[in-house]
């Protein structure tokens, strides 16, 4: 099984980030991918190739700024599990750690080159320049 990792520091609240970050139907602001819909815990993301995935949303805890999902009846995935944790670091900086496991594990390659991309791209959101409100 492949098991990847990423990580970015942000300048901005932990709380503020997370208001992003834990809300499933806003991962397309920050992440690469076209859009995406959430219905109840299930997510589906739309790729700029014009695929498709459907996402099982394990773990949303607003608490522990904790979100889980796994890609789900899919013909080339056949196990995944993504993790990712906003820790605060500060008053006014957090943490941003991206996790995930997958079979087949080639895919993980695939999937840390987006969460490396989707985290740069989370983090030009939140400095001085572009600044979220």
């Amino acid at each position: 099984m492949g098991t990847v990792r990423r990580h970015i520091y942000i300048d901005a609240p932990a709380d503020v980030v997370w208001g992003i970050v834990g809300a499933p139907d806003r991962l397309h602001e920050w992440f690469p991918i076209d859009s995406c819909e959430v219905v109840g815990n299930k997510r589906w993301i739309n790729l700029p190739s014009g695929l498709r995935f459907e996402e099982d949303i394990i773990t949303l805890d607003h608490d522990l700024r904790r979100f889980q999902y796994a890609i789900v009846n899919n013909m080339i995935v056949t196990h995944h599990l993504a993790t990712v944790d906003v820790i605060a670091d500060g008053a006014d900086r957090c943490i941003v750690i991206y996790a995930t496991d997958i079979e087949p594990e080639p895919m993980g390659l695939v999937i840390i080159g987006a969460a490396g991309s989707g985290l740069k791209k989370l983090q030009s959101m939140f400095s001085p320049v572009n600044g979220v409100s």
